[in-house]
């Protein structure tokens, strides 16, 4: 059988599958360490990386049963599912890879205020106290807000030294991964429209 024949859309298929199922659990896995070894104290940022990893999981599961048993309602909700998905990333990621420094540190400061849990976080991996100002008569979870004579930075001055260059790793990882999905969906409708050669000659599939 040629390459883009039935046995060779079918393995494609199921090794893009494959890759995201591999994907979905690494995202689970990441997010329960971060929180059983409590680097990451925010439920919310763990409940949402897991969800993200769990919906990834069931379309990929879903797409996978879909392609062996070559089921054609299972395959177009699939392409369906994954062509949103694809114009979602896509779009992310070109912002990612888009914003300037006015843009990300007003995004990030936005971040910052909405949860409690994520600052202490971070004050206590990056070592800093508050965002764009530090507060001695508060708390802070860093280690040298607890000196004799605390003289800590700004978050702010740490985060915005990396975010253009993660920004740019997460917008060019987005991206990457965007582009299989458009991948995806092209198999998926090639696959849809070819015949099971050890099938009935004259069944529609």
């Amino acid at each position: 059988m040629v390459c883009g024949g039935y046995i060779c859309t079918k393995n494609a298929l199921c090794a893009l599958n494959i890759l995201y199922v591999l994907v979905s659990l690494l995202l689970i896995g990441v997010a329960a360490w971060g929180k059983w070894f409590d680097l990451v104290s925010s439920i919310r940022v763990v409940a949402a990386i897991i969800g993200v990893g769990i919906f990834l999981f069931i379309v990929a599961f879903a797409g996978l049963c879909g392609t062996l048993k070559h089921h054609q309602i299972l395959l177009f909700f699939y392409m369906m599912i994954l062509f949103i998905v694809f114009i979602v990333q896509f779009c992310i990621s070109c912002a990612c890879l888009a914003l300037n420094k006015d843009q990300q540190n007003h995004l990030l400061e936005v971040g910052w205020n909405k949860s409690d849990a994520t600052q202490q976080d971070i004050e206590k991996t990056l070592n800093c106290c508050g965002y764009s100002k530090v507060d001695y008569t508060g708390t802070c979870a860093a280690s040298c807000f607890k000196d004799p004579s605390p003289s800590c930075v700004t978050c702010s001055n740490i985060i915005l030294e990396y975010a253009g260059d993660v920004l740019r790793f997460v917008g060019g990882i987005g991206l990457f991964f965007s582009f299989t999905e458009i991948l995806g969906v092209w198999l998926t409708y090639r696959f849809r429209n070819i015949k099971d050669p050890r099938s009935n000659s004259g069944a529609f599939l």
